[in-house]
């Protein structure tokens, strides 16, 4: 065996390949992807694959998700017949009716038929409280930089003159409720960036004022994450603050006041401050001991905000984390807070009810009732998501209900609650059509003891063993994870993974392992920096316990993973080979001795470390899965996705492994679709065929 094909000694030899869009290097990409066409989307399972997938995400049974703007409920709608979409609005008595009409209010395929562009939608921020003006965000091809426009709600038009933003990283937002100013983060030109390619000052702009006389608000350092500020809009309570995220997990928020005076929420740098009317609220990721006692990491506090700006720091616990508990997420009311509590990665809410900020009282608590008045609205499967919204906190106390799970389609309802936090009604709205069979399939959730004794979940969607002469054959088995940036993967209803893997005969698993946020900042950050190969370990944790289950075997076995995820699965074929039949890496960061001078790399050294600093690259090396590529050993078959538009991580990881392995002569799918940014698609058809190659591939080596 010899050494590793790539190493920071020897000339990286396909460096020429990070060239995003060289005529030589697109070349290279229209060969592979004419390989991988051929071999894989060129038979009838492909096409039925994506034709069936397709039918889902064109669906105009769809729920369309809405957000509360006044009097309207706004929403953005694609369709077979709207590829790029509709940004649209109806009202409550409409969208509660089968079949709601709406007022379309941007046609954004018109738009680019009329502009020559390729246009994907990145969102809207509509005005408060008049709601005649919007700042829309459009994304050519869906990479991460997009410009802004301003639209006129009433005479459904763009702003002759109005606000703009030339396409950069950044962002607009409104500043005041006149609408005649903005806050404005973006590219102003040399030296307004910071090293992660994110705005690294803000300005507030006047209308009718160029853009070049916009005053500058606050500046960071060029070695920052992102700048930018807000408007709080909530009547009575209006604020604006700068926020200075210096990395991931690192950030300060300021008041601005009348004079753009700047006061410092003096709270830990890596917890996580809001305000919303009288309360600050402190989400903490570390340890903190402040006015003789010690908070816990994962707690949630609670403060009055003008009792904490005068130097008070004796805070309400408003959750505390134990070993199998973390906070999902906080949502106000107009009267009170729901917490969304994960309790071994299984959802339960509470109503939390402040005093008035004077009394300094305690909280009222409850559970949140799902049951109320005996709907099926409040049912929820066993192993399911439950998430909350709220509608309108400025006016209400009412809230978005979602449940889902792997195989419960996606329900909507709205639930009321009253001054005290008792449920007074939950109004199913709208819910999901079964796309695929689910006979025979149930789920599961099962535990795992990882290298180092830690117990780690896993779900799992499959059917009762098939028995053949005694033995129990093998199932096609997918495993899916991700690991990173304390994001938690939790059970949700798919139509595609149905269509194209469970109807057909697959299992499918999700790993909640170190490094998500399941369990809270703890998770997570077990697995940081030199700590990644806990991540990696669990995974292959979980591989080996489905085989000594009897669900699979190693040629049936195939992992998938996107992201932060490829790059764990960029380490399952590395360093686990021999666990894994196949392996499908979308969208991966690989180079680890590069990422952080690759587009937005630099921002995530939080997450992994920094490979100019000699003492850390001894640990990021052994992670970095370009680096450890050996070209004598054996590996299984692997299909590398990724996106020309990807200015978030760079094309260049997936591009220069597939090189190196093509070269070797190993079993290398490669398709890069040209639009898409981040997400590897600009339109349901694209997403519909990447999904369904993923599907051909696992079913042609592990099927």
């Amino acid at each position: 065996m010899t050494g590793p094909a790539s190493t920071v000694d020897t000339p990286d030899r396909y460096a020429w390949l990070e060239d995003v869009e060289g005529e030589k290097q697109l070349a290279w990409v229209r060969e592979r992807n004419a390989h991988a066409e051929s071999v894989l989307a060129a038979g009838e399972r492909f096409d039925a694959m994506r034709r069936g997938i397709l039918e889902v995400l064109d669906s105009t049974e769809k729920i369309p998700g809405v957000v509360q703007r006044g009097e309207h409920l706004y929403n953005f709608w694609t369709d077979a017949e709207h590829e790029r979409g509709l940004w649209r609005r109806t009202t409550w008595d409409s969208y509660r009716t089968d079949d709601p009409e709406w007022e379309v209010l941007i046609d954004v395929d018109a738009l680019n038929e009329a502009e020559g562009a390729n246009w994907v939608w990145h969102g809207a921020r509509v005005l408060r409280p008049s709601y005649t003006r919007a700042l829309v965000q459009l994304s050519r091809g869906g990479s991460d930089a997009d410009i802004t426009r301003e639209f006129d709600l009433t005479t459904k038009t763009w702003v002759e003159d109005g606000f703009t933003r030339e396409e950069s990283k950044g962002g607009i937002g409104w500043a005041d409720a006149s609408g005649d100013s903005v806050f404005v983060y973006s590219d102003f030109g040399e030296g307004s960036m910071t090293t992660s390619g994110y705005p690294r000052t803000v300005r507030r702009w006047h209308r009718g004022t160029p853009l070049s006389e916009a005053k500058e608000i606050y500046a960071g350092e060029p070695t920052d994450m992102l700048i930018g500020a807000g408007h709080d809009s909530t009547p009575g309570y209006e604020r604006d603050f700068v926020f200075r995220h210096l990395a991931f997990y690192d950030s300060e928020l300021y008041l601005l006041g009348p004079d753009d005076e700047l006061t410092l929420i003096e709270v830990p740098r890596s917890a996580e401050p809001d305000l919303c009317r009288d309360w600050l609220t402190v989400e903490l990721r570390e340890d903190w001991a402040v006015d003789g006692r010690t908070y816990p990491g994962g707690a949630l506090l609670g403060i009055p905000v003008e009792h904490f700006l005068a130097g008070d720091r004796r805070f309400e616990v408003l959750y505390a984390p134990t070993p199998t508990t973390s906070l999902a997420g906080a949502t106000w009311t107009r009267h009170h807070l729901v917490l969304n509590i994960l309790d071994d990665v299984s959802n339960r809410l509470e109503v939390l009810t402040p005093p008035a900020p004077a009394s300094r009282g305690p909280w009222r608590r409850r559970p949140l009732d799902l049951t109320a008045g005996g709907t099926a609205a409040g049912e929820v499967p066993e192993l399911a998501t439950i998430a909350v919204g709220a509608v309108d906190a400025d006016e209400e106390d009412a809230l978005w209900l979602t449940t889902t799970g792997f195989l419960t389609p996606t329900t909507l309802a709205r639930l009321d609650l009253d001054e005290d936090g008792a449920t007074t009604s939950i109004e199913r709205l709208k819910s999901l059509p079964a796309y695929f069979d689910t006979t025979g399939l149930h789920v599961e959730q099962h535990f795992v003891a990882s290298a180092d004794g830690t117990r780690v979940p896993y779900f799992q969607v499959s059917r009762e063993p098939v028995a053949h002469d005694g033995e129990v054959e093998p199932a096609p088995t997918l495993l899916y994870g991700y690991g990173g940036f304390e994001i938690s993967r939790v059970p949700a209803y798919s139509g595609g993974i149905g269509r194209a893997w469970l109807e057909r005969g697959g299992v499918y698993v999700v790993a909640n392992i170190r490094g998500g946020g399941e369990y809270g900042p703890r998770w997570h950050q077990a697995a940081l920096k030199q700590n990644r190969h806990k991540a990696y370990e669990d995974f292959a944790a979980v591989a080996r316990d489905l085989v000594a289950r009897g669900v699979t075997d190693r040629a049936h076995l195939g992992a998938q993973g996107g992201s932060n995820g490829g790059l764990l699965m960029g380490n399952m074929l590395t360093q686990y080979p021999e666990l894994f039949g196949a392996i499908v890496c979308q969208v991966p960061l690989l180079d680890m001795k590069r990422y952080s001078h690759l587009l937005a790399g630099a921002s995530w050294m939080a997450e992994y470390g920094d490979p100019d600093d000699p003492e850390q690259w001894e640990f990021i090396k052994e992670f970095s899965a370009y680096h450890l590529f050996e070209p004598d050993r054996d590996y299984p078959p692997v299909l590398f996705t990724t996106s020309t538009r990807d200015d978030r991580v760079h094309p260049g990881h997936a591009r220069k492994m597939a090189a190196q392995m093509i070269d070797a002569g190993k079993d290398v799918s490669y398709f890069e679709n040209i639009e898409g940014g981040h997400g590897g698609a600009a339109t349901n058809a694209q997403a519909a065929f990447m999904q369904a190659l993923a599907f051909e591939f696992l079913w042609q080596r592990i099927g």
